[in-house]
C-alpha cells in the first residue's frame, strides 16, 4: 500500500480546488485589509456559543470549535447532522447498516460499527440533553438555531463519553413575537418534504413554539427480486415548546418531541474490481482459474470458489460486476423494512440568584428501532434478520444536569460547579437466522475449496456426487456424517435473544476561568465520573445441527490426521457460526462492572490585542467500558459449552461472560491554537495531538464480530502482531501504552468583503495512526489476527487531508426589496480505508462533493424559491466496505497470501447517496 503521506502529497499536487482552498485559508488576511473600508460589521454578526457552560463569543473561546448558524444550515440544505460534513472539515458523519445508528468521527476518531454496547466517542446533545447514540442525530431536526462541533476530548463539561469531541444541536426557542414559516420541497426520487413552524405569545410571560416536518422519498437502491426500492424515506417529526419567563431572573423552557420512521434500509452491493483496483480479477467470474482438484470440464469456473457456489445456488453473476450500479441482490421474500420511534421531553430552568446563576436540565427519552435485513446482501438465502417487531433495540434514558455559575474576587474568577446523572436502560431483542440455503451453501463451500472439489455437486446431498460420498466416507473420522448435518441447516438460528443492560452514570465537575491579568487567563476544569453497568442476557436457538456436528467432529480437532482436523474445524466454524447452537436454548448469563475516572482540562490563553487570542491546552478524556452485546464474543463457535471427553474444555456460558467485557477508552490531548477576528474576517488555527489507550474497535471479519481494545507495546514485537497467529505478539503489561495517535493541524477562515457576500474555508490535516506494535488489551494480550493490517497504518475513515469551502452571495435586485441567493459548498477528501480491519480491498480513493443552491427571495424574505442540488457531480463512492458474510474463498495455495489479507474474500459496500436535486418554496409571516 502506498504510504498515506505520499497519497496526501499526490492529492494536493493534483487538486486545483485543494490548493486554492489551502491558499485561501492562509491568504485571506490581505483580502480582509483591502475589504475593511467597504464592509458593514452587521453583515457578519458574531456567533455566541455555550461550549464552556457560559454564553461566549466564538472568537473568545480557547477551544477548537466550529459553529454553524441557522442561515448557513438552511443554505447548505442541512436536515440532519450528515450535512455538517460539508462545512466542518474535521467531522465525518456516515451511516451504514442502519439509518438509526450512524457514526460520527472527529479528527479521524470515532466509534465504529453497529454494536449498541459501544457508546459513541462523539456524542450528540440536543438542547443540552445527552442522546444515547449519535445516530439519533440522523433524524429530522426541525428549526435549528445553531450547531456546535467541539473537537478533541470534552472531559469536563461535555458529559458522557466525549473522548473525541461532541456535537451540540440547539433548536430555536419560542418567541414572544408572533411568527410562522413553512416550506415545500420536491426533488428527484419523488422526494417530498413539508416543514413548518409557528411561534408566539400565550400571555405576557408565556410563549410557545410548534415545529413539524414530514418527509417521503423513494429509495436509491432497486431490489428487482422483490420489486421495491430500498434506502427510502418515510418519516415525520413534531416538537412543541413552552417558554415561561415570569421575571427577568427566571426562565423555564419545556420541550417535547416525537419522531417516527417507517423505512427500508440499508442495502449494499458487491465491490467490483473494475472500480476498486485492490480487488483486481480475484472476484471476476470471467477469470478462468480452476480450483485445486476441480474437473477440467468446468472451464467457466471462477478463480474464487465462493462465486462458483453462489452462482450455482442462484446468484446472478452480473452482481459482481455492476460497479456503482444500485441494483441490489436480495433474497426473494426478505426485507429491510424497519420502524423507529424516538420521543421524550426535557425541562430547562435558568435562575439568576443574584450572585450566581443556576441551570437545571431534566430529561427523559425513549427510543426504539427495529430493522429487518437480508444480511448476506445477495440473492442466495444465507443470513437474515427478522422484521422489526421481532428484532429491535430500545433505550429508556433519564438524565439530570445541574450547574451553578458565577463570579468572585471582583470578577477575577469565573467559576462553575455542577453534577450530572444518567440512568439508561437498554433492551435488545436479536433474531438473526441462517437462511434456507445456508446448509447447502456451507457444504458446497467446504467441498469446492478442498481436495474433494472434483466431486462437487450442488444439487446433491452434502454437495457431493455419489462417487464423492464414497470418497468422503473413506476418509473416516465421521466426516461424511458431519457434512450431512451441516448440509441440513435451513432457516435456523436465534428465536429471539434478549439483552438487558442497565447503566448508571454520575459525575461531579468544576470549570473555572481565572483572569490573571486583563490579557491572560487560566482555565482549570476537573470531573469525577462513576459508571456502573449490569448485563443480563438470555438465548433461544433452534440450530440442532451444531451440537450434532460437535459430537461428531470435535474429537477430530486434536487428530493427527491433518485432513480430518482441517475439514472438521471448517465445518464446525460454519455450522456453529455466531454461536448459533441449540445448546444455548434457554441459557441465561449476567454480569456487572463498575469504574470511575478523573478527567479534566487546563488552558492558558493570552490576548495580546483585542482581535487575537492565543492558547495552549491539555485535556484528558474518557469513554466508559462496557459489554459487547453479541454472543459471538463468548467463545470460538466450533467448541461446545459442554465438551465431549478428550477435547479442550469449554466452560459454561456464565463462566465465559467476562469475554464480553471491554475496558474504558482514555485519551490525553494537547493543543496549541490561535484565533483572529476583526468582524468581517476571522481565522483560527489549531495544532493538536491525541494519544488513545484502550481504543475501542469493533470489526466484522466475515464470520465473527470482534470488539477489542487497542493498545501499543513499547517493546518491538518483531512482527508478531502482523502474523496470522492468535497466540504470538504478547507484551509485558508494564510496557503497554497508547495504541492510537491523532495529530495534525486545523485551519478555518471566513471573509465577508461585502455585506451580502461571504466566503468560508477550512483545511484539516490529521495523521491518525495505529502504533507500530499493537496488543489487544491493557494486559498486553496478542492482537487478534484478523486485525494484523492495523499496526503502523491509518485508522479507517480517517483521511489525512480534508478541505471544505463555501461561497454565499445574496445580491439585492434593484430597489424592489428582492434579493437573490447563490450558494456553493464543497468538501474534498484524500484517500482513506473504509474498513476497520484495513484490508486493502476496502480502500476508497479521494473524492470531492459539491452542493449548490440558487434562489430568489421577496422583500424581507417573506417568500422564496430555491433550486438546489446535492452531490451535483454525482460522485460515486463507498461509505464503508465490509467482508460479505461467510463469503471467503479457498484457503489453499495458490490463493492465499498472508501479507495480503482477504485475497479470496468477497466484499460488499454501503454506497453514499447519489446526486439529488429539486426545488423549495418558502414563506413566512
Amino acid at each position: 500500500m502506498k504510504s498515506s503521506s505520499l497519497r496526501a502529497a499526490r492529492w494536493l499536487r493534483s487538486s486545483a480546488l485543494g490548493v486554492s482552498i489551502a491558499v485561501a485559508a492562509v491568504s485571506v488576511p490581505a483580502l480582509a485589509q483591502d475589504a475593511t473600508d467597504t464592509t458593514d460589521d452587521s453583515a457578519d454578526a458574531p456567533i455566541v456559543v455555550t461550549a464552556q457552560g457560559r454564553a461566549q463569543l466564538l472568537s473568545d473561546v480557547p477551544v477548537a470549535i466550529s459553529a454553524v448558524n441557522a442561515e448557513a444550515l438552511q443554505n447548505s440544505g442541512a436536515n440532519d447532522i450528515r450535512q455538517l460534513n460539508q462545512v466542518a472539515p474535521s467531522l465525518l458523519v456516515s451511516s451504514t447498516g442502519s439509518e438509526a445508528n450512524g457514526s460520527a468521527r472527529i479528527r479521524g476518531i470515532g466509534t465504529v460499527g453497529d454494536n449498541p454496547g459501544l457508546e459513541s466517542s462523539v456524542p450528540v446533545f440536543i438542547d443540552g440533553v445527552y442522546r444515547s447514540r449519535s445516530g439519533i442525530g440522523l433524524n429530522e431536526l426541525g428549526e435549528i438555531d445553531r450547531i456546535e462541533v467541539q473537537r478533541g476530548p470534552q472531559g469536563t463539561l461535555g458529559g458522557r463519553n466525549s473522548s473525541a469531541g461532541l456535537i451540540s444541536i440547539y433548536s430555536k426557542k419560542p418567541d414572544f413575537n408572533f411568527g410562522a414559516n413553512g416550506e415545500i420541497t420536491y426533488g428527484n426520487y419523488d422526494y417530498w418534504r413539508l416543514a413548518g413552524s409557528v411561534t408566539g405569545p400565550l400571555g405576557d410571560t408565556l410563549a410557545a413554539r410548534l415545529d413539524g416536518v414530514w418527509v417521503k422519498r423513494d429509495g436509491f437502491y432497486n431490489d428487482t427480486n422483490n420489486n421495491r426500492d430500498v434506502n427510502n424515506r418515510d418519516r415525520y417529526f413534531l416538537r412543541g415548546q413552552l417558554l415561561f419567563e415570569p421575571t427577568d431572573a427566571l426562565s423555564i423552557r419545556l420541550i417535547a418531541d416525537y419522531t417516527y420512521r417507517d423505512e427500508e434500509c440499508c442495502g449494499a452491493v458487491y465491490v467490483d474490481g473494475s472500480v476498486n483496483p485492490n480487488i483486481g480479477n480475484l472476484n471476476n467470474p470471467a477469470n478462468p482459474i480452476l480450483q485445486p482438484g476441480a474437473s477440467p470440464a468446468r472451464v467457466n469456473d471462477s478463480g474464487n470458489n465462493i462465486i462458483n457456489v453462489l452462482r450455482d445456488l442462484g446468484q446472478p453473476l452480473a452482481a459482481f460486476n455492476r460497479g456503482y450500479d444500485r441494483t441490489l441482490s436480495v433474497t426473494p421474500g426478505r426485507s429491510y423494512a424497519g420502524k423507529t420511534k424516538d420521543y421524550g421531553f426535557s425541562g430547562q430552568i435558568d435562575y439568576d440568584l443574584g450572585g450566581a446563576t443556576l441551570t437545571s436540565i431534566t430529561a427523559y427519552r425513549e427510543y426504539r428501532s427495529g430493522q429487518g435485513g437480508d444480511l448476506d446482501y445477495g440473492t442466495v438465502d444465507l443470513l437474515y434478520r427478522t422484521p422489526s417487531d421481532d428484532a429491535y433495540r430500545q433505550f429508556h434514558t433519564f438524565t439530570q444536569e445541574l450547574r451553578l455559575q458565577g463570579e468572585a474576587f471582583d470578577g477575577k474568577l469565573d467559576w462553575l460547579v455542577g453534577g450530572f446523572y444518567a440512568d439508561e436502560r437498554l433492551q435488545i431483542r436479536e433474531a438473526t437466522r441462517l437462511g434456507t440455503q445456508f446448509g447447502r451453501f456451507a457444504s458446497c463451500r467446504v467441498i469446492s475449496g478442498t481436495s474433494l472439489a472434483a466431486f462437487y455437486s450442488p444439487t446433491s446431498q452434502g454437495c457431493l456426487n455419489a462417487t464423492g460420498r464414497g470418497a468422503a466416507a473413506g476418509l473416516g473420522n465421521n466426516l461424511l456424517a458431519g457434512l450431512d448435518a451441516l448440509d441440513s441447516i435451513s432457516d435456523r438460528g436465534s428465536l429471539g435473544d434478549i439483552y438487558r443492560q442497565n447503566g448508571k452514570n454520575w459525575a461531579l465537575f468544576t470549570h473555572n476561568i481565572i483572569h490573571i491579568t486583563d490579557k491572560l487567563d487560566l482555565t482549570l476544569g476537573l470531573r469525577y465520573t462513576n459508571d456502573r453497568k449490569k448485563l443480563a442476557a438470555s438465548f433461544t436457538n433452534d440450530n440442532t445441527a451444531c451440537p450434532t456436528m460437535q459430537g461428531l467432529l470435535v474429537p477430530n480437532l486434536q487428530s493427527t490426521n491433518a485432513t480430518a482436523r482441517g475439514l472438521s474445524q471448517l465445518m464446525l466454524a460454519l455450522g456453529c457460526v455466531f454461536n448459533t447452537s441449540s445448546e444455548i436454548n434457554g441459557v441465561s448469563i449476567n454480569n456487572s462492572r463498575k469504574e470511575d475516572r478523573f478527567t479534566g482540562t487546563a488552558i492558558l490563553s493570552y490576548k495580546p490585542v483585542d482581535d487575537l487570542m492565543l492558547y495552549a491546552s491539555f485535556s484528558r478524556g474518557y469513554k466508559a467500558g462496557g459489554f459487547n452485546l453479541d454472543r459471538t464474543a463468548l467463545k470460538a463457535p466450533f467448541l461446545p459449552f459442554g465438551f465431549p471427553a478428550g477435547t479442550t474444555p469449554q466452560a459454561g456460558a456464565q463462566a465465559l461472560v467476562g469475554n464480553l467485557e471491554f475496558d474504558p477508552e482514555l485519551v490525553d490531548n494537547y493543543e496549541i491554537g490561535g484565533k483572529y477576528s476583526t468582524g468581517p474576517f476571522s481565522l483560527s488555527a489549531t495544532l493538536f495531538r491525541s494519544d488513545f489507550r484502550n481504543f475501542q474497535l469493533n470489526t466484522f471479519n466475515g464470520t465473527v464480530f470482534l470488539v477489542q481494545t487497542i493498545n501499543g507495546c513499547e517493546a518491538d514485537l518483531a512482527g508478531a502482531d502482523r502474523d496470522a497467529s492468535a497466540t504470538t505478539g504478547s507484551c509485558d503489561p508494564d510496557k503497554v501504552g497508547w495504541g492510537v495517535r491523532a495529530e495534525g493541524v486545523e485551519l478555518e477562515a471566513s471573509l465577508v468583503p461585502a455585506r451580502n457576500f461571504r466566503v468560508a474555508t477550512g483545511l484539516t490535516y490529521s495523521r491518525t495512526k495505529f502504533r507500530k506494535n499493537l496488543v489487544g488489551t491493557r494486559l498486553g494480550t496478542p492482537l487478534d489476527p484478523a486485525l494484523r493490517k492495523l499496526p503502523g497504518d491509518n485508522l479507517s475513515n480517517a483521511p489525512e487531508l480534508v478541505a471544505t469551502g463555501s461561497v454565499t452571495w445574496t445580491p439585492e435586485i434593484g430597489s424592489s426589496g428582492l434579493t437573490g441567493l447563490v450558494y456553493v459548498d464543497g468538501r474534498m477528501t484524500s484517500d482513506y480505508n473504509t474498513g476497520s480491519d484495513l484490508f486493502p480491498q476496502k480502500e476508497q480513493n479521494g473524492y470531492a462533493i459539491f452542493n449548490a443552491r440558487i434562489g430568489l427571495r421577496g422583500p424581507d424574505e417573506k417568500w422564496g424559491i430555491e433550486f438546489w442540488g446535492q452531490n451535483i457531480f454525482n460522485k460515486q463512492y463507498a461509505q464503508v466496505a465490509f467482508n460479505s458474510p461467510f463469503q471467503a474463498g479457498a484457503t489453499s495455495a495458490p490463493f492465499t497470501d498472508p501479507q495480503y489479507p482477504g485475497g479470496r474474500q468477497i466484499f460488499s459496500q454501503f454506497l453514499a447517496e447519489p446526486r439529488t436535486y429539486g426545488v423549495t418554496l418558502r414563506g413566512k409571516f
